[in-house]
């Protein structure tokens, strides 16, 4: 889900942010994409381009993911892959400047065997594990590095550099039940930075957007105009102004 923030909501300016999801596959090894991206603010058409991103990422990387590789290599050689061919539609297609629709891109692929992660710019991801233990933990999954030690500067999906600085990951762990994905304007709320460790998930707030999903009410409208309040809330608005996009998934 993508919910306008505060700014332009103040201004009228329609939500930069964007989601996509696909399944590919047969049903007993369904292949799920999922794709957020954070249109540069600006940008003129950062907009449009967010969502002709996620659209071609769960398109491209579907098709790569239908190879079904078996080694953590070959999963880290599709997501490249796939970058690649998404990027070079993405530039081909768009009219005029390619730089007038930048955005950022953050992708997952959960494979039965494999999660496939792939990120540029400052979106995140987050994932689940534990259920069968009783406990869950929730894990920040490494993100692209930084530009500048000094800047707050992102790379873009149309940026000259930009397969400089992908970064991708392969997680093999078949306790990995529930996942979720960000742009940055949920960065405050979503993750957290203790003293004296690095930056990680702020496990009370995954756990209760994940909840939803795992014991979903009798009206799924409903559970998602509560989630769209929540991104709109007072609370998170205190913690980021910005457009903000959730993009949630549980294993059934």
């Amino acid at each position: 889900m993508s919910v306008e923030g505060y700014r332009h909501r103040r201004e009228n300016i329609p939500c930069q942010d964007a989601w996509h999801s696909a399944v590919v596959g047969p049903p007993d090894a369904a292949v799920v994409v999922l794709a957020v991206a954070d249109g540069a603010g600006s940008r003129p058409h950062s907009g449009q381009g967010a969502r002709f991103a996620v659209q071609l990422a769960t398109t491209h990387f579907g098709q790569r993911a239908e190879a079904r590789p078996q080694t953590a290599q070959e999963v880290h050689e599709l997501l490249l892959d796939a970058f690649v061919d998404v990027r070079e539609e993405f530039v081909s297609r768009t009219e005029g400047d390619p730089d007038d629709f930048a955005a950022t891109l953050t992708v997952v692929v959960l494979a039965p065997t494999w999660l496939g992660h792939l990120s540029v710019g400052d979106g995140f991801v987050v994932v689940r594990s534990g259920a069968e233990g009783g406990e869950r933990h929730f894990h920040l999954l490494p993100q692209p590095d930084a530009v500048s030690e000094y800047s707050n500067e992102t790379v873009f999906l149309t940026s000259t550099d930009a397969e400089h600085w992908v970064h991708t990951e392969c997680v093999r762990d078949d306790g990995i039940d529930g996942v979720l994905l960000s742009t940055d304007g949920l960065t405050q709320a979503a993750l957290s930075r203790p003293p004296g460790r690095p930056r990680g998930a702020n496990a009370s707030f995954a756990s209760a957007v994940l909840r939803s999903l795992d014991s979903p009410g009798p009206d799924p409208h409903a559970d998602d105009r509560a989630l769209a309040e929540l991104l709109r809330s007072d609370r998170l608005t205190a913690f980021n102004a910005d457009d903000k996009t959730l993009l949630r998934a549980v294993r059934a």
